[in-house]
């Protein structure tokens, strides 16, 4: 087991290009295709995550703005609570709206959300 750890410990420690050299080789010399290898080869190190475009994005209302009343009624519609929970949500600002969205919904959230009078930010 001990020998396990260490070769997980030497794989998260890798650089980018390092790899980007263990893609290559797996590529040409076991027919593993380069996504393939990211996914197994994980981040690596600090670098790695700059390099990688972020995919899951959290929609968080930041102020609910000048009109509360549509936006607290945007808030049920969008995410499917009921106008209790949305109003808390929406008084409790900052609040995540959703979490975890893909870039073109989160994005479209938000000019919803900013058309009726919210101050919205994507993480």
């Amino acid at each position: 087991m001990a020998d396990l750890k260490d070769f997980a410990e030497q794989l998260v420690n890798l650089t980018v290009k390092e790899v980007n050299e263990l893609a290559t080789i797996l590529k040409d010399e076991y027919g593993i295709e380069p996504a393939a290898a990211a996914v197994v080869a994980g981040p690596a190190g600090p670098g790695a995550e700059a390099a990688e475009e972020q995919t899951e994005f959290d929609v968080i209302l930041k102020a609910a703005g000048g009109s509360k009343l549509a936006v607290v009624k945007l808030v049920k519609e969008l995410t499917g609570l009921g106008l209790k929970e949305a109003k808390g949500l929406v008084d409790d600002a900052p609040s995540a709206i959703k979490e975890g969205v893909a870039k073109d919904e989160a994005e479209a959230l938000k000019s919803q959300l900013e058309e009726a009078g919210a101050e919205v930010e994507l993480k």
